[in-house]
């Protein structure tokens, strides 16, 4: 008897230690899962938070452009506005010396199916940077059609990799009066700005062709004779005080002048004469070099009604007298027809007849 009361006592006892253990295993069992539980909880949660506050902040500041902001750096595939930087000068897209050839004629179909980035009236400003000038570009005409096509078959190709702001405006004289260039560049000058804010001028005749894209049709800190050697001149400039054939004045250095002479009817002279404003305002000439400023001209003979000019020498030498009362502050004219093509905006005038 004794034996077996000692037996069960020791059984007694390890049922009550295993009982106890079962307890503890339970327990510990349940408080973790308990936890796990409420840690994939709050992890959900805090997932559905971020995906709730994920999408892109707009803030809108007046500096030219919008700013974006994000909460998670650079994750959105929404492209966000692009602020333009100045476009570099010089342009990368110059070749430098250019072929320019007259033997063949141009087909301006041709150039304007190549050319789909010119806007109706001859304009253009570069997409992927803001030009460094806004440009018109005037050329005084008559009756040189054949003429027109070259220029216009080679500098817009030329323009457009100078990356400029540009607008090309041929003034055509109507009637069969005595030519006057100087006033047609006047009548440009008024008409262009009409049209867009241009803050440089460039001064073309239209039988002048550029040899050298480097050679820039922009304006600078001082008027810019762009046209230097012609190979009319053997490709050198005929005299230091020669602004023919190619120039550039900025508004401001166009206004200082009072613009350009009124009273030149017929061929020679108005250059001097403009010449002569510049240097009574303080003004000098800038050129670029001789190898980039080379010029290629059409050969023509003299325009019917453009004959010498017979005053021209005796208005030379009284220009400081006359230039405030004679330019674009007294100019006068009556625009006949304005017509709009996708490499020009041809505007014809009536410009009056000479008085004496």
């Amino acid at each position: 008897m004794r034996d077996s009361n000692v037996n069960f006592g020791v059984l007694h006892r390890t049922c009550k230690l295993l009982v106890f253990f079962c307890f503890v295993y339970i327990t510990a069992t349940l408080v973790y899962y308990a936890k796990s539980v409420n840690f994939r909880l709050a992890f959900v949660q805090n997932q559905q938070s971020h995906v709730k506050t994920d999408p892109i902040k707009l803030e809108v500041k007046y500096s030219g452009a919008l700013e974006l902001k994000t909460t998670l750096g650079s994750n959105s595939s929404e492209p966000g506005p692009k602020t333009l930087e100045q476009c570099p000068d010089p342009s990368p897209l110059l070749v430098g010396p250019l072929r320019i050839e007259f033997s063949s004629p141009v087909n301006l179909d041709t150039l304007r199916r190549e050319h789909p980035e010119l806007r109706e009236g001859g304009r253009y400003a570069p997409p992927n940077c803001v030009a460094l000038q806004r440009v018109a570009i005037i050329i005084p005409f008559r009756n040189r059609d054949e003429h027109l096509k070259f220029w216009l078959y080679y500098l817009h190709p030329i323009l457009l990799r100078q990356q400029l702001d540009y607008g090309v405006y041929i003034i055509n004289q109507d009637g069969d009066e005595t030519f006057n260039r100087a006033k047609l560049l006047n009548v440009g000058f008024a008409e262009a700005l009409k049209e867009y804010n241009y803050d440089c001028f460039v001064f073309s005749d239209v039988d002048l062709i550029p040899m050298d894209d480097r050679n820039t049709y922009r304006c600078f800190s001082q008027p810019r004779h762009l046209s230097v050697s012609m190979d009319k001149f053997g490709f050198r400039l005929p005299y230091n005080q020669y602004f023919g054939g190619v120039s550039s004045l900025s508004k401001e250095q166009f206004l200082k002048i009072n613009g350009f002479p009124n009273n030149y009817w017929g061929w020679g002279g108005e250059d001097d004469d403009i010449y002569n404003r510049l240097s009574s305002k303080g003004m000098s000439i800038s050129r670029p070099s001789g190898a980039i400023g080379k010029c290629r001209m059409i050969r023509h003979e003299r325009d019917k009604k453009n004959d010498p000019n017979p005053q021209r020498f005796d208005r030379i030498a009284h220009t400081r007298e006359t230039m405030l009362k004679d330019g674009i502050s007294s100019l006068s004219y009556s625009v006949l027809k304005v017509e709009k093509d996708l490499l020009y905006t041809k505007i014809t005038v009536d410009v009056g007849k000479r008085t004496k």
